[in-house]
């Protein structure tokens, strides 16, 4: 059965502007209480007009109804688990693998949730893009002593803030304007 995109269309058979303009449609009629006019419809579209949004307005992932992250985040946890109990010699390797796929996933979420307009992510991405580019700054340093120690830090600084305010400003172009949604 095909993943519905809540406009009665198939989400992969539709363009994001589709569905777009499938929701505001939606809202707008919510508001002049067509539809279900039952007291719940009528917050959901007081809440939609405060500019808060709702599960529905969240953008499908690319994959479809399939539970990529969830399975991902499952093998972290397991792996999490799992290395309390492993030997020495495999502890780390299986703490950093679930560290490292807990992150991939929840990284993967906020991407497409900041880029489809749901919610802005700003900092969590710019941490993400700083913390690859101290990492990357550390490696090219290394062996300069105590006094280039300082230098991944002031990199990460920078680059922290210009994709913080790289990522507001797609955000704010995806919703109109709007900077931070909830």
């Amino acid at each position: 059965m095909p993943e519905r995109s809540g406009a009665g269309l198939s989400a992969s058979a539709t363009t994001r502007a589709e569905r777009d303009e499938a929701r505001r449609r939606r809202a707008e009629a919510l508001e002049r209480g067509e539809g279900a006019g039952s007291a719940a419809a009528r917050k959901a579209a007081r809440r939609r007009a405060a500019g808060k949004t709702s599960f529905e307005d969240r953008p499908p992932a690319p994959w479809g109804s399939f539970p990529l992250v969830e399975i991902v985040v499952l093998i972290a946890l397991i792996l999490l688990v799992g290395s309390f109990f492993a030997g020495a010699s495999r502890r780390g390797p299986m703490l950093l693998g679930g560290l490292a796929l807990g992150s991939l996933a929840g990284l993967e979420l906020s991407i497409r949730e900041h880029f489809g307009g749901f919610r802005s992510h700003s900092a969590l991405l710019a941490g993400a893009v700083a913390a690859a580019a101290i990492t990357l700054t550390y490696f090219i340093t290394k062996g300069g002593g105590a006094s280039v120690a300082i230098v991944p830090v002031i990199v990460g600084g920078i680059v922290f803030m210009a994709a913080f305010w790289l990522f507001r400003q797609a955000f704010s172009r995806r919703t109109g304007g709007v900077g931070f949604r909830r």
